[in-house]
This record gives C-alpha cells, structure tokens and sequence, in this order.
C-alpha cells in the first residue's frame, strides 16, 4: 500500500521520499516478490515459472524481451479481447500508445487501475520536491499546454490514449480544467488565448517535451495579433468552430479588456522575442519540459525564450512506467539526473561499455542474464540499459535507453538520460548515434552562434542515391534578432559541414579517409523557417500524438524527404577530409 499524503505539505513529502531512497534495494526486492505472487499465474509467467513465484527463478528462467516479442500477448487482449490473464492479474483498463516518432513503430502498453495509483503517487513526490524549491506555487495557475483527443476503443474494447491524455483524464483534481479538440489550431489556439486573458496569474508554463513549447511559441508568434484583438473585443474568431473550445474560453473571455490587449501588444510589438515567455507571463516561476535525452538539442532555444526562468525537467517516464524524478529541479538544463522510485516497477540494468556501441549488444543473447545487475548494484560512471518488470504485465523488457549512473541519493542512484539505443544514421559499417550526432551538430553549431544564429531543430538521412553515399542533415536555424535569415556564409557553412564530420567517431572518418572513399562528403540542406512544424504537422496527420511528438533523427520515409527537401534554400557540403589523429 502507497502512503498517502498532500504535495503542498513538503515537510511529510519529503520524509517519505527520504524513506524509501535510504531503503532502495530492500524496497525493491519486496517490489519483485509482490509483482510474482500477484502474476506467477498469468499465462506468460506461467510458461517460464510453472505457476511458482521465486525470484531466484525468475532471474534464471525468465528471458531478456523487447517490444516485439511481446507484442502477440497484447495483441491477443487489444484485439482479440482475450482477458487480462495473458500477462497480469490486474485488470487492465487501457493501452497506453507510444508516439511511434522515435523508435520508428508505435507500441500499446497496458495500464491498470491500480498502476494509476502508483503514477498518482508518484506525481505527488514530484510536487514535493518543486514546492520544496519554488515557494507560492500553489498562489498561482498553472498553464499546461496539451492536446486531449476524444478516446478511441481497440477492438478488443480498451481505451487507447497517449500517456499524456490517460493522466490528464485519470486526474481530475490535478487538471481541472481541459479542452477536448481534435483539431490542433484550434486547440492551441484557445489554450494561449484562455493563457493571456489570465496572464497575472499563471505560476507556471510548461509542455511535455521542449520540442512542444518551441511549438507553442512559433504558434504564438504567427497568431498574437488575433488574439490581442479578441482580447480588446471580447469575442473570439469566428473560425474557432469547436465546441469545447468555444465553450472554455467563453468562460474566460467575458468581455472587452482594451488595457491588456494593449500590454499584450507592447511586449509583442518587439523586435526580438528573447525572454517572451518572462515578458508575456510576469508572475511565471519556471518553465516545464523534458528536456533530456533528444530534447536537450532544444536547450539553447528554450534558454532564449524563456529569459532566465528556470527550464524544470521534472522527472523520467514512458508509457510503460514512470521510473525517476529530478531532485535538483533548478539546476542546469544540462546536469539533470533522475533519482529512481524503487517502488514503481523492478528495475534491472545491463551493462554497457563505455565505448560500446548499445546496438552491437545482440538483443537474443542467452547470456544476457548473466550481465544484468539490479537498483543497488549499479556504479557510478557505468552506463546501462534499463530493464523493467512492472504490474502491468512488462517483464525484463528492454527499454532502449541508455542510461549514465551520476551519483546516489541515499541508498538510491540518480541516472542522467544519455540515448535511446538506436542507430541514427548507418552507411556500409559505419553506425552514427543519436548522442554522436547530437554532439557533433552542437559543435559545429559554435561557428553560427556568434552570428546570432540558433538552430531550432534538425534531422538526418543516409543518401544512397549516388555512389559513395554520404549522410545529410536538415537544418533549420533561427535569429536572435527575429529577423529573416540572411543569406548564409558558404565558407561558414563548409565549415559547419566539415566540424560535423571532424565530431564524429573513428570509423567514421577511417571510411572517409579511404583511397576509394567508402562514405562521401556530409552535406547540409538548410530548410525555411516553420519547416519542422510543418513536418510535426504531417506526423501528427498520421496518427501521432502532439504532446509526446518527438522529431525522427533517422529518416527513412521518403514522403518526409520530400517534404524536408520542398523546403531547402541551401546546400552545403563539406570541403575537408576528417583528420583521423583528433
């Protein structure tokens, strides 16, 4: 049984997170015992432990999965309506839908009431530890921006909703208020419009992703002028058909407020947007979004907007369970670690060298067991691939993030966020990360920002159109001084191109340094302002939630080429061979 207690009240918050991180491994293995008695009869579990709950057994018998090797089992109960006993005693009472932009394939993960409580718990540890560091938070409003669609039935009969809509509709008394809209102008549209109308009292601003909020304010930036003269009149546009939304903000703009349509276009009449969201929310404290992993390449542009507020990266969750809160929420964008709640899931850790690249791991292993390492056994300074069992019906199931061990709270280590296991971009034998890349672009984004340039978002492909193939990226940069991008320095650009290159590993650079070159120059395509909105509109067309969207690094879909390359007002390619001795 969770303990029970209100976030305001820090004090018996903060006893209870001091508990059970002083008691991690203890906790944990009490976790395991109470997942196998409540599930050894599932039919999964059943087939590797004969019905018996022993968690010697457990850790001998039972295999090492992903995604795919489980997927039948689900499928069985989203689409076959086969009860919940395939992979838990729980009840399950809806699938949770990944965003399917990162690991290229969405995936349905089971939710059960009672893991509802445990997220429930959880949330509320988070709001410990911000009310422990933000005073007057609870003086304030909080605005969320999120889009909530209507649900839709698998044919097996359960709900299926991102991991964003099942909170925010499992909870009520924590969002109170909500705009069901399927259609995503309208929606943002009437968020920031309720937003600014109620200006003096939002605390706070926030968005699930940093890719989100940059979002919001692109949105903001092309609609400002409409809102503030909705504001001045007191009526909304006429193209704001839906009915939730007309409804919720009718309840917020009630009349006509001449003066803060004008203090509204005072801030926005500037002609750069640094500090925009400071300047526009005045009372804000902080500023919320994951920011870790791939979002961290949106440090930089949330670091712009925000003018000085602390950008708050609140904690590490996935639609399979929520794993890890940030207990330093001030600190730098770039130095968040997560401390584990070990009374979450079971969490397990298989180890990965530090040169290592995830992807060599083969992912069938038999003797991947013999590697894996549980919560209290970790060291500091090793990398991992995060494993869970939960309630829910996940066990030893690979969640492809690779994770950097930073330090301990207590008997309880904290993790930074480093990847997701997957290659990015991948030419003969060469085979580029998401991390590599990362850092290989901030680099050589250092030639640009002295100009006054930052890059609002990229992605990659492999082109083997021609022979040798060579990796593009598709960039997309913006002006501090808003203004339109000027014509871009080919020199400086070359240069970019080359620094990318240099950044990246040796083998890389080996079959670039090659006689008969086995990878040619890398190239980037600079595209239009607005483009990867455009590109998150598409993906979104397709199916995928705004809230959990997340830009592909690692294109293959030749229609997103397409768009990307509709869009491209300069090429560039490197002119340098990688030095191989750096």
């Amino acid at each position: 049984m969770l303990p029970t207690f209100d976030p305001r009240d820090t004090e018996a918050g903060s006893r209870i997170l001091e508990d059970i991180t002083s008691n991690a491994g203890h906790i944990q293995e009490q976790v395991l015992e109470e997942i196998l008695t409540k599930n050894a009869s599932s039919d999964y579990l059943k087939g590797f432990l004969n019905g018996h709950s022993d968690k010697g057994l457990f850790k001998n018998k039972v295999p090492v999965v992903d995604y795919e090797d489980i997927k039948i089992y689900i499928d069985r109960i989203a689409l076959d309506g086969e009860p919940s006993r395939i992979l838990t005693n729980e009840s399950i009472t809806e699938l949770l839908k990944s965003s399917g932009t990162s690991g290229g394939k969405q995936k349905w993960i089971p939710k059960t009431a009672e893991e509802g409580e445990r997220r429930a718990f959880f949330s509320c540890l988070c709001d410990t530890v911000l009310n422990r560091y933000l005073q007057g938070l609870s003086d304030g409003k909080a605005l969320l921006f999120v889009l909530i669609n209507p649900d839709i039935h698998t044919p097996g009969g359960l709900v299926l909703r991102t991991t964003s809509e099942s909170e925010i509709k499992n909870r009520k008394d924590r969002y109170p208020q909500f705009i069901l809209c399927e259609d995503i102008n309208q929606s943002l549209y009437s968020q920031l419009l309720c937003g600014l109308v109620q200006r003096d009292a939002i605390a706070s601003v926030g968005t699930y992703f940093a890719s989100g909020l940059l979002r919001v304010i692109k949105f903001f930036e092309e609609h400002w002028q409409e809102m503030s003269s909705n504001i001045r009149t007191g009526q909304m546009s006429d193209w704001i058909t839906d009915p939730n939304c007309k409804r919720a903000v009718s309840l917020i703009l009630s009349k006509q407020m001449p003066d803060l349509a004008d203090s509204i276009d005072l801030v926005c009449q500037e002609k750069s947007w640094e500090g925009i969201i400071k300047k526009i929310w005045p009372r804000t404290k902080y500023v919320l979004a994951i920011i870790t992993g791939s979002m961290a390449q949106y440090i930089p542009a949330l670091q712009f907007y925000t003018g000085g507020l602390p950008v708050v990266s609140p904690l590490y969750g996935s639609s399979e369970a929520f794993f890890g809160i940030n207990m330093k929420p001030l600190c730098s964008p770039y130095d968040v670690s997560y401390t584990f709640i070990p009374n979450m899931a079971y969490y397990e850790f298989l180890p990965i060298d530090n040169h290592q690249d995830p992807n060599c791991t083969n992912r069938k292993d038999a003797h991947l067991k013999d590697h894996i390492v549980d919560l209290a056994n970790v060291k500091i300074g090793q990398h991992y691939e995060l494993l869970v069992t939960t309630f829910t019906g996940l066990y030893r199931y690979r969640m492809g993030d690779i994770l950097l061990v930073t330090g301990f709270h207590n008997s309880t280590p904290h993790f930074k966020f480093v990847q997701r296991s997957n290659v990015v971009l991948s030419i003969h034998t060469d085979k580029t990360t998401e991390q590599d890349l990362q850092k290989a672009v901030a680099i050589a984004m250092q030639i640009l920002e002295p100009l006054g340039f930052f890059l609002l978002d990229y992605s990659s492909y492999a082109d083997t159109s021609s022979i040798p193939g060579h990796y593009v990226l598709f960039w997309e940069l913006q002006l501090r001084s808003n203004d339109d991008i000027p014509e871009l320095d080919q020199v400086k650009m070359e240069k970019c191109c080359s620094l990318v290159e240099q950044s990246l590993d040796q083998k890389y650079k080996l079959l670039r340094n090659q006689s008969i070159s086995t990878i040619g120059p890398l190239q980037i395509r600079v595209v239009k302002q607005g483009t990867f909105n455009v590109l998150m509109d598409f993906y979104v067309s397709q199916g995928t939630s705004l809230n959990q969207y997340k830009t592909p690094k690692n294109i293959k879909s030749e229609k997103v080429i397409e768009i990307l390359d509709s869009r491209v007002v300069g090429k560039f390619y490197s002119r340098e061979v990688p030095n191989q001795d750096s």
